[in-house]
């Protein structure tokens, strides 16, 4: 992982983008949104190391490399304990570095097994996402909130994110919900598994949804996914054309890291980096 995110660096990429999966289950109900077999294509016995922990050892291996999650599995986490890992992270990286996506899972079997009702998470994900930007802002008296899910007083939670903003929060998803919490929560939106009008209409729902907030639509980022080993200069100019800020770039299974480089150094000279 250090030297796929040491040639990341060197190749002129923004960031590295971790996904997560705190448990993975042998046997599940749950439908897998992104496949039509409905069935996801990660083993359950496949090493899925924790996101925040990996990007924590990562900054201390790069240098300016954007350290981000794609997606943490919001419901999984305590907002205010997340609070503090976060910034952390943000100021050991030496600038900034943290961007959290976030979403609110798919895998019933691993929320409730994480201690979170599977059917309200889209509620709790709002009020995590407003303890999380409480907690990093300044407060003299400290931090109260009272909440469905959380609850506490006069609370401080100290390092601060680098910037008065917090840690960036995109989120993450295939559903109207996730793009309307975008539009009113989040610093940008990162669609998953979309394309074509779907994707142009989960746009919409994110802007108006900003817009019916009182926010801005144009101050939040767009991230559109593809793959590294498909995407040349044409195919980014087309998506930025549809309002990306930002390619996410999926990478196929290897095991070889020379392999892995050499598909990244390719995918670099092909952009233009």
């Amino acid at each position: 992982m250090s030297e796929f995110a040491r040639h990341l660096e060197a190749c002129g990429f923004e960031s590295i983008i971790l996904a997560e999966h705190t448990v993975l289950m042998t046997q599940y109900t749950s439908v897998y949104p992104y496949d039509p077999s409905g069935r996801v294509e990660v083993a359950a016995d496949c090493p899925v190391p924790d996101p925040l922990e990996m990007l924590a050892f990562l900054a201390g291996r790069t240098t300016t490399l954007g350290l981000a999650t794609g997606v943490l599995v919001l419901p999984n986490h305590h907002p205010v304990m997340l609070a503090k890992r976060a910034a952390t992270i943000d100021v050991l990286s030496g600038g900034g570095r943290l961007r959290l996506s976030v979403g609110v899972g798919w895998l019933r079997e691993e929320i409730e097994a994480c201690g979170a009702d599977f059917d309200s998470r889209g509620r709790r994900a709002d009020e995590q996402i407003h303890v999380l930007r409480a907690l990093w802002a300044e407060n003299p008296g400290g931090v109260s909130h009272h909440g469905e899910f959380y609850d506490f007083d006069n609370a401080m939670c100290y390092p601060k994110p680098v910037t008065a903003q917090g840690v960036p929060i995109h989120i993450g998803g295939h559903s109207r919900f996730a793009a309307r919490r975008a539009g009113r929560l989040g610093d940008g939106f990162q669609p998953l598994g979309v394309a074509g009008s779907e994707l142009a209409t989960l746009v919409e729902v994110m802007r108006v949804s900003a817009e019916e907030a009182g926010r801005d639509p144009d101050s939040l980022e767009l991230s559109l996914g593809h793959l590294v080993t498909k995407v040349d200069a044409e195919r980014a100019g087309r998506l930025a054309e549809m309002g990306a800020d930002r390619l996410v770039l999926g990478m196929p299974s290897v095991t070889d890291i020379n392999e892995a480089k050499d598909m990244l150094s390719a995918c670099s000279q092909r952009l233009g980096l």
